[in-house]
């Protein structure tokens, strides 16, 4: 580019909460630029929205095809969308660097608003790493994708309303699935019992749990409840060949050639990470989420963020809440913003959806051989590190993940701690007798993405 381009808004993400703050940004005028990773909008929900590949629309369900009427925004005159762009850096002077086919571009803006949405959390357990293992949210790509289904025999294994709902969508698509080994503990349900006045007034959430809890019992599908020490086996061609786990005192082993996981779905903190924000540790959800006020500004002025990667909340209060930033942000760019009235029905809205959310997160937190393995399971995909050589580094002086960089290359692949990062840091605090929070997490640097000699060649050089 000859010139850097400027814009009032750019957004990185095309969720709901992207998608939704485009079409406002639009109508209030903003020259708003939506930036998304995949090759077409919807984000990981609505997936492929635009095209789905499923004829059978009862295959993925109403909620799913409810993304249809965020699209529309998207073609707004004042908005930009480009797909399959990869933002690897973002400048203290705002200005914003990313790649498209191979070549970089640079684009300056006013307000910057983060809508990078959730990632599944990691679940590492004995076996987690073989061929024929994967989460429950790679399989509803595939299928949303490219209408295609796990390799029978299959068990899902894990925790969440997504364990719940990838199982209903399989069984429509006309999948067998063996067995469902749901690792809810029984004392999550005591713990939840605290927020059930929540639950209550997000009873519709609780009754489409109910609904697709029938329809899997209905198919005839083995239900394993409150089962541990989950593990995977290979075969002789080392590919996945066997689980095994406990419920009570007994001890089960399934033959099966596919494992779905799931221990429930983070914030993706990564870019706010990078950018220097101010993050929190969130001791229900086990998890860190940004530092935000109520209109989703983040520790900087000029950068928002709305969705799942401010907290975990689903897709309608994503898009609402990416409706209410865009309304605030042309506000502060003095630019026409939605009625009084109107935005007040937008945090009633928000209210509405979020008020079962600490019901859900008491009832999903994950066991701790999950969020602390023991022993020789890997932890750090990338470089092939185990829980017990974490562990192990204590005891040499290490006191936070920034220093397993140097002890053992742990967070340094390509993938730069998005797998492995919340481990180590439960793993390190599991030692130290620390909570994550005193532990920290790590220092996250741009260029966020791998970035080739070629982009960053192709970048105007006239400065």
């Amino acid at each position: 580019m000859s010139m850097q381009q400027q814009y009032d808004l750019v957004i990185i993400g095309a969720g709901p909460a992207g998608m939704a703050a485009a079409a406002e940004a639009g109508e209030a005028g903003l020259n708003t630029l939506v930036l998304d990773e995949q090759s077409s909008a919807g984000g990981q929900i609505y997936r492929r929205i635009g095209q789905p590949v499923l004829q059978d629309r009862s295959i993925l369900g109403q909620d799913y095809y409810a993304g249809e009427a965020l699209l529309a925004g998207l073609s707004h005159p004042l908005v930009t969308h480009i797909v399959e762009a990869t933002v690897w850096e973002v400048s203290k002077d705002k200005r914003l660097f990313f790649s498209v086919a191979g070549k970089s571009r640079e684009v300056g803006f006013k307000k910057l608003l983060l809508a990078t949405g959730a990632q599944e959390r990691p679940v590492p357990f004995p076996g987690w790493t073989l061929p024929g293992v994967m989460t429950c949210g790679a399989a509803q790509i595939l299928l949303k994708s490219s209408g295609l289904t796990p390799v029978e025999p299959l068990v899902i294994g894990g925790s969440g309303p997504l364990l719940l709902l990838i199982s209903c969508q399989l069984i429509r698509a006309g999948v067998r699935i063996e067995a469902i080994v749901d690792t809810t503990p029984v004392s999550n349900y005591r713990r939840a019992l605290k927020e059930i006045k929540g639950a209550i007034k997000g009873w519709r959430y609780l009754l489409k749990g109910l609904r697709m809890l029938k329809e899997i019992r209905s198919s005839g599908v083995k239900y394993y409840q409150s089962a541990t020490e989950l593990s995977a086996a290979p075969g002789a061609d080392g590919n996945l060949a066997s689980i095994g786990f406990r419920t009570g005192t007994v001890q089960h082993q399934l033959a099966c050639q596919t494992l779905l996981v799931h221990q429930g779905v983070i914030p993706n903190t990564q870019l706010g990470r990078a950018l220097g924000l101010a993050h929190q540790w969130d001791e229900v959800q086990q998890c860190w989420k940004p530092t935000l006020a109520d209109n989703g500004n983040s520790s900087h002025p000029d950068i928002f963020i709305a969705g799942d990667s401010g907290g975990i909340g689903g897709a309608v209060a994503a898009e609402v809440q990416g409706r209410l930033v865009a309304n605030d942000i042309a506000q502060q760019l003095c630019r026409t913003s939605g009625t009084v009235n109107r935005v007040n029905r937008l945090r009633k809205a928000l209210a509405a959806q979020l008020v079962i959310r600490p019901f859900l997160d008491h009832l999903y937190r994950p066991l701790d051989m999950f969020l602390r393995p023991q022993g020789e399971t890997i932890v750090c995909r990338c470089e092939e590190v185990s829980a017990a050589e974490i562990r192990g580094l204590v005891k040499h002086g290490c006191v936070g993940p920034n220093q397993t960089k140097a002890f053992c290359r742990s967070g340094m692949g390509p993938c730069q701690g998005r797998q492995c990062g919340s481990t180590v840091a439960a793993l390190l605090a599991d030692e130290l007798g620390n909570s994550p929070a005193e532990v920290g997490y790590y220092n996250i640097r741009f260029p966020i993405k791998p970035v080739s000699l070629g982009e960053l060649a192709s970048l105007d050089q006239t400065d």
